[in-house]
């Protein structure tokens, strides 16, 4: 029952992450740290705290060498390490987190790719409500090929893989 919870406010929180994402381009330092807290509970619950953890400092590892690189922002490596502590540290469920998100981050990667061909650059500056200006800013960010917002593929991942887990039993 603890786990589902756990997950489910996890899974609100990534959905908040991503759309923030989205919008600002930036995850919320609080966000992954909240999350950290609960896979700490949701490990303490299942008895697999150390295990957890070390899966969890491997994949911030790995992720920090690719932050390195250039090849991803710090929210996203910090949101999706925290993320990793929510799985249950076993060789299936991780592997199906990873898969997921290179899975969701495939088709983000997709559709921006096609959307660049589609989407024009905004001209002039218009008055708007904000899902308008918020319309807009993307199709900038899309026409200048602007790094993806990652977390959108991180909470689909950890959405698609927790909750099945979550409500077994």
């Amino acid at each position: 029952m603890l786990t589902a919870v756990l997950s489910s406010g996890a899974a609100l929180l990534l959905v908040y992450a991503a759309l923030h994402d989205l919008a600002a381009r930036t995850v919320p330092n609080w966000l992954p740290l909240v999350l950290l807290v609960f896979g700490l509970c949701a490990r303490l619950a299942d008895h697999n705290l150390l295990s957890g953890l070390a899966v969890a400092a491997a994949a911030f590892f790995v992720l920090f060498i690719v932050w390195l690189l250039g090849a991803m922002g710090g929210g996203d490596v910090k949101l999706w390490a925290a993320t990793v502590l929510l799985v249950p540290p076993l060789l299936q469920p991780e592997l199906a987190f990873f898969f997921h998100v290179f899975i969701f981050g495939g088709i983000l990667a997709v559709v921006y790719l096609a959307l660049g061909f589609v989407v024009r650059k905004p001209r002039g500056r218009k008055a708007g409500g904000l899902v308008w200006r918020l319309l807009r800013a993307e199709a900038w960010r899309i026409s200048r090929r602007a790094p993806l917002p990652y977390a959108c593929a991180i909470a689909g991942g950890a959405i698609v893989t927790l909750l099945p887990l979550s409500f077994q039993r």
